[in-house]
């Protein structure tokens, strides 16, 4: 994702900087016009903006605190922007750490997949200073179509938490609908029809369940990632001491997929979990 969200700011006009730790992988951008740079922090003082989306809190946590990371060779007055989805806790602690030095943050978690980053129509959840989110909304509008700011620091990964939270139900009822429709002899393509225009409809049942069906089980979204998100839900809510029992029973049902040696797969191979229970 991160690669095509980076292409739309190519297209944009802008001079992009780059860091990633498997070069090859930003290779299509370099051929494009981007300049490479041997670190997250060779390319941050390059750059008014710095924008990073990587794969784990723990990712986010050396790029920006590293001794070759961020926050150490920003330029001043420049805006962070993290839109890996990570924890709400660890955006504050950048925010902070940012304003300690001269500069902005954001959080800005997305939503849209694959497809939904390279056609520049993302949904972006923004946390941060106000000022700083105006500054960044351009960029913002090169990337995605629904772009809002959801308050302060940790705000935009609280509203990616609470889509992951939704996703993980919805990702159970569609699986366990299609399970019981072929159970019953019904063609689960044919239940689509039906219900994928009614109050089941979803965008998971409309996109993913065909491909599933079709046995295409490579990631939009990985499973390892969505495991992530879900734990970091889970211990955002016993910090506001909230019990979410459909939430805890999605990971679980994931940490069974991801067992089976599927976590490098798109998120719609619980399908197949379900198929092999029936």
């Amino acid at each position: 994702m991160g690669r095509s969200m980076a292409a739309q700011l190519l297209k944009g006009g802008h001079k992009l900087h780059v860091f990633n730790r498997t070069k090859v992988k930003a290779q299509p951008l370099l051929d494009a016009g981007a300049q490479w740079h041997a670190t997250a922090g060779a390319a941050a003082m390059a750059a008014d903006f710095v924008i990073t989306i990587v794969g784990f809190p723990t990712d986010v946590e050396e790029t920006y605190f590293g001794a070759g990371g961020v926050l150490a060779h920003a330029r001043k007055d420049s805006v962070l922007i993290d839109m890996t989805t990570s924890s709400p806790m660890l955006a504050e602690r950048i925010a902070l750490a940012a304003a300690e030095r001269g500069l902005s943050s954001l959080d800005a978690p997305v939503s849209g997949g694959d497809i939904g980053a390279k056609e520049g129509r993302l949904v972006i959840m923004a946390g941060g200073d106000a000022a700083a989110f105006e500054r960044a909304r351009p960029l913002f509008e090169l990337m995605g179509k629904n772009i809002v700011r959801q308050g302060g620091p940790g705000a935009g990964q609280h509203c990616k938490m609470a889509n992951q939270i939704s996703i993980a139900s919805i990702m159970m009822s569609w699986c366990e609908a299609l399970t019981y429709a072929q159970k019953a002899g019904l063609d689960p393509r044919r239940v689509i029809e039906s219900i994928g225009g009614g109050a089941a409809a979803s965008w998971s049942l409309n996109h993913l369940a065909p491909r599933a069906l079709k046995g295409d089980f490579e990631p939009g979204f990985y499973v390892k990632h969505f495991i992530k998100d879900m734990r970091i839900a889970l211990e955002s809510a016993e910090t506001m001491k909230l019990k979410l029992p459909g939430l805890e029973l999605a990971k679980k049902l994931f940490d069974e997929v991801a067992r089976r040696g599927w976590e490098d797969r798109g998120t719609q191979i619980l399908l197949q979990w379900y198929q092999a229970q029936s």
